[in-house]
């Protein structure tokens, strides 16, 4: 196996030059209060959500699992009426390494696609770790996905037509809620829209072992992350694949999954094997693996054409499947 990273798409490399003083690839436990006390989870409180005021947005505490404090939703619902019938949900779970971010970490994204297809977003504040390890974030995260359903006529949506959608860690517990969805057999879920999606505690593929010291978030980052997580059980025999679906025996029944990924970070491989199992499982899956593209490429360097090209098969992808 070469050590040999695959290079940065041109564009994409001129991006990480420039954000490399702010945004190094390996995070540390003792990092963490820094960077949430950091000026890059303040500057979200001044996103226009309302995206010009085509939406409508609202704060709104509901209930958590059982036991545990209530959960945030930011529920942003067009203005103006229905076109026809109840609108489709996107309910979105953010990224930041399981220890980091807001329910505005990411949400730019599905506001983009919900613009599109006339869609509202539900995005949910879940518990991080390491104060708040597995099962914490996922069993909120369900919690919130609960409440969507079960209120869905108060938000003018469609509770048969909801997709779920993350990026990073939002990515790897959209996964973990596909997962006990179906387990627990729990709201339907149409869709999972995965975002270069964090998977696999044991952080031992050749992509993660390549982009060590490189890129945004590196096998470095990860162990802090699924550390935090998961604590001693981190990369052992008893890890629940509801913490890391990539742990999960059985990927069968799960509702359609569009995945990507960059091959150039260390997400790639279990991102690839995560389709490859749900195909050979019998599922649908579609899979892009975007040339030179270091992890969340699309959100730190949106102009470039790579970009431009991820973000639009993302919402080709959503078409289709509310289309059909």
């Amino acid at each position: 196996m070469s050590l040999v990273p695959p290079p940065f798409d041109p564009e994409l490399a001129a991006a990480l030059e420039l954000i490399k003083d702010v945004i190094s690839p390996g995070l540390t436990l003792d990092q963490i209060d820094e960077i949430r006390q950091g000026p890059g989870i303040a500057l979200l409180a001044e996103l226009d959500l309302t995206l010009d005021g085509f939406f409508e947005v609202e704060d709104r505490k509901v209930p958590g699992p059982e036991g545990a404090p209530e959960i945030s939703l930011l529920i942003c619902r067009p203005t103006a009426p229905p076109a026809s019938g109840p609108r489709p949900v996107v309910y979105h779970v953010h990224g930041g390494g399981m220890v980091i971010g807001t329910n505005r970490v990411g949400v730019d994204v599905p506001l983009a696609w919900a613009k599109e297809v006339d869609a509202v977003v539900v995005s949910v504040e879940y518990r991080l770790a390491p104060e708040h390890p597995h099962p914490a974030p996922v069993e909120d995260v369900y919690a919130g996905l609960v409440w969507t359903a079960e209120h869905a006529a108060e938000l003018d949506a469609d509770p048969e037509r909801i997709v779920i959608a993350g990026a990073s860690a939002g990515g790897g517990l959209s996964a973990a809620l596909a997962l006990l969805a179906r387990d627990r057999k729990g709201p339907r879920v149409i869709g999972q829209v995965l975002m270069c999606p964090m998977l696999d505690d044991r952080n031992d593929t050749p992509s993660a072992h390549q982009m060590a010291g490189v890129g945004v978030w590196d096998r470095t980052a990860n162990e802090t992350g699924w550390t935090a997580l998961l604590g001693e059980a981190r990369g052992g025999p008893d890890v629940p694949a509801y913490a890391a679906p990539a742990r999960a025996e059985d990927l069968s029944g799960l509702p359609p999954a569009f995945l990507d990924v960059g091959s150039a970070e260390t997400f790639r491989d279990e991102v690839v094997a995560y389709a490859s199992r749900i195909w050979q499982a019998g599922g649908v899956a579609e899979l892009h693996v975007w040339p030179g593209g270091f992890h969340g490429f699309d959100g730190f360097a949106p102009q470039a054409a790579v970009s431009q090209a991820a973000r639009a098969a993302q919402l080709r992808w959503l078409r289709r499947l509310l289309e059909s």
